[in-house]
């Protein structure tokens, strides 16, 4: 009581009007403009669920937006059946036991965030431990309540513990209905995408993407927090009508209109946070037909159980926990509705040949789908960076394809690199392309490649990982000697990811592979951004895809490796698909060169030129633009100790390009009668050696390799380009660019 007093004294504070509060699934609460929706402070806390990696059958999925509880599977084995109570309801009625031996512990803590309500800092928190110190500062402060639920099961037959969970919920009671809220936000069940609609005249205010599932919006009124509506959607469904607004625009200043009507049955949502699954209701639309794979989950009215008793002493059973009955008809397959979203890969602990499997179900209505996809796969796995195929069952509810058990997607991977320590970014990209090439070799275009098709397989006994290509859905095989596929049958992809001239409306517009090379090209720049897409948000990406407008910000212009990749994933997104390289030209390009092919190639190169003219075509090429390469005089740029040796032996020239190369081959062909200081300044070889000069000289590689395009088909060089690369060359048309850093690619 003395605390609570002491609290009282504290100022109220009223926020402005333009404040509302977003919280979502990762944990975060961020305070937010109400006319922008942009992020003006954090308060970073626990997960709203967490939930132990292991779990036995059956599985419980938490809803993070009430704590609700689902059980996979259920005595009949049929979707998810949604339990007739909440974590929060199990704790408060704990302890607990249920007819089939489960006990049921439960704990709850409360919490109260004391915040500043201009920066979000936290000036301390309330528990029932906290002391009675009085904390009267003269700034207006935030309260902000938290509740944390956890719920144990431990199972009296197996005397194993079963399962348990933590789910936090915030203090807020339902916004007031009599007040006119103007304002309805729409979320997305499997990111973070909010999209804020005026309830009047249907404008799309404003979208944000805050990074994970949004769980709940909340006004401040009258000193704490009340939940304000909102509506949640799947995924497919808010991307597909906010894309579709956006289409609709007669000119770059008019607003969205949202003029969309929805089915009025919940479905549901099921995703993956962690290491846990989650399950969400959604809303989804007519007119657009959601392409069925992975997890199938039914359309749930809740199921008939028998009432709860509750005993003296304050002891509750609840009959029966996981016996649950569904609703009657709902197990006829003729009557039962499903829906199937997301791509989720459902382990069923089905082996086959003494291996563990993964179990990919299909409806009877697709199974002309899954047998095409059979064909390809069978086709195609014959190579390590594809998805292995098992074998096909079926009986009368599903085709079930059994296909190689693999550990992560690499969207999993960029999002939690802290999981797969060893790992190089590098190397899964350059398998995710061998994979992509090999399709490519058998006429087979992917057309839906992401983060989430490319699977991670592993660990091996050695540790090792291999990235592999995964979900055949929506694969095209090209008939022998075309290299076009038609859209007669629609257009395939995941929006955000699809190519610009799958999308362009043009008489006799026919596609090719190039369309996984342009999506390869966003899935680079993601993971080596960490997490960046290079067309923007997800609400504005395709339409940039389509207006070819893109940022490459992460790179930065004095970093080798940077350099490298900028020119790789430029070309690669090119809106034109002519522009785009062949995956076998991606194979090689200077992206995947380690240390000793680089030095390798700068000393093919510089043998190469050695005797060519001053004012012969090669070397007029590689000294082009060299100012730029050498930074004005090259010699101004290395250390004394070399310096000072190079002087020893002969005269190079600090503008020329070739002098600099030529300084590099000679130290390396002399590396080891070096004087100690010399060597000690350069590094050790490969390594140390090539980056004391990229490091210096971030331009040089691409530079020099872009010039060398001219000898592409000499065999000296058939190691670092393909033959057909001359294409990209018109040697009567040469002019020096300097930007983009691809100098000689766009001639």
């Amino acid at each position: 009581i003395q605390m609570m007093m002491n609290v009282g004294c504290v100022t109220s504070v009223t926020l402005p009007e333009s404040l509302l509060f977003v919280s979502t699934l990762d944990g975060n609460l961020h305070a937010v403009s109400k006319q922008t929706g942009d992020i003006k402070w954090t308060l970073q806390e626990d997960p709203i669920i967490q939930v132990p990696v292991y779990f036995t059958e059956p599985g419980f999925l938490p809803d993070p937006n009430d704590g609700s509880l689902y059980v996979l599977g259920g005595k009949h084995k049929e979707g998810l059946v949604k339990l007739p109570f909440t974590i929060p309801e199990l704790v408060q009625s704990a302890p607990c036991r249920s007819s089939d031996g489960v006990l049921y512990t439960g704990k709850k803590q409360d919490v109260w965030f004391v915040v500043d309500p201009e920066t979000g800092d936290k000036q301390t928190s309330l528990t029932t431990s906290s002391t009675s110190e009085s904390i009267c500062p003269n700034t207006p402060l935030l309260y902000i309540g938290r509740t944390e639920y956890v719920v144990t099961m431990f199972d009296t037959k197996t005397r194993e513990l079963r399962w348990n969970a933590t789910y936090n919920d915030y203090s807020a009671p339902p916004y007031d209905e009599k007040q006119d809220y103007k304002m309805a936000h729409l979320v997305s069940s499997g990111d973070g995408l909010v999209v804020t609609v005026d309830r009047e005249s249907g404008d799309v205010l404003w979208s944000q993407n805050y990074g994970s599932p949004v769980v709940g919006v909340y006004l401040y009124s009258g000193d704490s927090l009340r939940h304000a509506p909102h509506l949640s959607l799947a995924i497919e469904t808010l991307r597909f009508l906010t894309f579709s607004s956006a289409n609709q625009q007669t000119d770059a200043h008019s607003s969205l209109k949202w003029s969309y009507q929805f089915v009025k049955e919940p479905t549901l949502y099921v995703g993956k946070l962690d290491s846990h699954l989650y399950a969400s209701t959604s809303l989804v639309h007519h007119g657009v037909s959601l392409v069925p794979r992975g997890l199938t989950l039914a359309r749930i009215e809740g199921p008939v159980t028998a009432e709860v008793t509750v005993r003296e002493r304050g002891e509750c059973e609840i009959t029966p926990s996981t016996d649950v009955r569904y609703p009657a008809g709902s197990t006829d397959s003729q009557k039962n509705h499903w829906l199937l979203i997301g791509n989720i890969y459902a382990n069923d602990n089905t082996t086959f040949d003494g291996r563990q499997v993964a179990v990919k179900r299909i409806l009877p209505e697709c199974f002309e789908v899954a047998e095409r996809e059979v064909q390809l796969l069978r086709e195609s796995d014959a190579h390590p960076n594809v998805i292995r195929y098992f074998c096909t069952e079926r009986d009368r509810l599903f085709t079930y394809i059994a296909i190689e058990l693999c550990t992560a997607t690499l969207q999993q991977y960029v999002e939690n690199p802290s999981g797969f320590p060893k790992l190089n970014p590098k190397t899964l990209l350059e398998q995710t392309i061998c994979g992509l090439s090999h399709l490519h070799s058998l006429n087979i275009v992917h057309r839906d490649l992401k983060p989430r098709n490319i699977l991670l397989s592993g660990p091996s006994a050695l540790g090792q990982f291999r990235a592999l290509i995964s979900d055949f859905g929506l694969c095209k095989k090209i008939q022998d000697g075309r290299c076009s596929f038609s859209l007669r049958s629609g257009i395939p992809g995941t929006e955000g990811w699809i190519a610009p001239e799958v999308l362009r409306d043009t008489p006799g517009n026919k596609p090719t592979a190039a369309v996984d090379v342009f999506s390869a090209g966003c899935v680079f720049y993601y993971v080596v951004s960490r997490g960046q897409h290079p067309f923007g948000d997800s609400l504005r990406r395709q339409v940039n895809i389509l207006s070819g407008e893109y940022s490459l910000s992460h790179f930065m212009d004095d970093m080798h490796d940077d350099v490298i990749a900028l020119d790789l994933i430029e070309l690669m997104i090119s809106s034109e698909a002519e522009a785009r390289p062949s995956t076998a030209s991606v194979l090689k390009h200077p992206f995947f060169w380690k240390p000793d092919k680089q030095l390798l190639f700068f000393q093919d190169v510089s043998d190469r030129i050695e005797k060519e003219p001053l004012d012969g075509p090669i070397v007029v090429r590689l000294e082009t633009a060299g100012r730029t390469v050498v930074r004005t005089n090259w010699r101004m740029h290395i250390s004394s100790p070399l310096q000072a040796d190079l002087r020893r032996f002969r005269t190079y020239k600090g503008n020329s390009v070739r002098d600099l190369l030529r300084a590099l081959r000679n130290k390396k062909h002399h590396y080891h009668e070096l004087p100690p200081e010399v060597q000690e300044t350069l590094g050790e070889l490969p390594e140390g050696f090539v980056g004391y000069f990229t490091s210096r000289f971030p331009r040089l590689l691409m530079h020099t390799h872009a010039a060398m395009l001219i000898c592409a088909h000499e065999r000296l060089f058939h190691t670092y380009y393909l033959p057909s690369d001359v294409k990209f060359i018109q040697l009567q048309t040469y002019t020096p660019q300097i930007k983009p850093l691809h100098i000689l690619r766009d001639n």
